[in-house]
């Protein structure tokens, strides 16, 4: 999502309200746990003071996440509200950890930033509410092993004289 810095400067006191939708789809291919996100919605406001510019933006969308379980598809709806600030000035640099972007050129490019935002909001770990769904028993190279005793538990042979031994003594 850009629009031109000049639309931002021409709005005056008033905030440049802007809306749209944005592809993220990028996002599926990183090494993360989104496996699928539709274009997120977008809308918001840009303030300017001075040489600084504060955005204050809505961003609507749904992802596709594996269940901690049993990693079938879990979908996934966010609502974030975000502000970012950026600053004009061309003597302006970035320190370490600060909330200011510096901007150079003339257009305001969010989809970074709303990149960043949404990557901070996908939950540590998810799990799906249908209770039909069963975890896999098997996959490529592994398989579960069942540790309940089977109900006809055999003697080792080796131990039928010590069975027979506390049968004995019980009588």
């Amino acid at each position: 999502m850009k629009f031109p810095i000049q639309k931002v400067k021409q709005a005056g006191d008033n905030p440049y309200h802007f809306e749209g939708d944005v592809d993220l789809s990028s996002l599926e291919d990183a090494k993360n746990d989104i496996r699928e996100i539709s274009p997120v919605s977008v809308t918001g406001q840009a303030e300017m003071k001075g040489e600084n510019i504060s955005v204050s933006m809505t961003i609507e969308g749904d992802m596709i996440l594996p269940c901690a379980r049993t990693l079938v598809d879990v979908p996934f709806v966010f609502n974030i509200q975000a502000t970012e600030y950026f600053n004009l000035s061309p003597y302006y640099e970035e320190e370490d950890d600060s909330e200011v972007h510096p901007l150079h050129g003339e257009l305001l490019d969010l989809t970074p930033y709303i990149k960043e935002n949404v990557l901070l909001e996908v939950p540590y770990r998810v799990f799906s509410d249908d209770p039909d769904v069963v975890p896999p028993k098997e996959g490529d190279g592994w398989e579960v092993v069942d540790e309940k005793p089977d109900s006809e538990s055999k003697i080792d042979p080796r131990l039928a004289k010590l069975e027979s031994l506390l049968d004995e003594k019980e009588k």
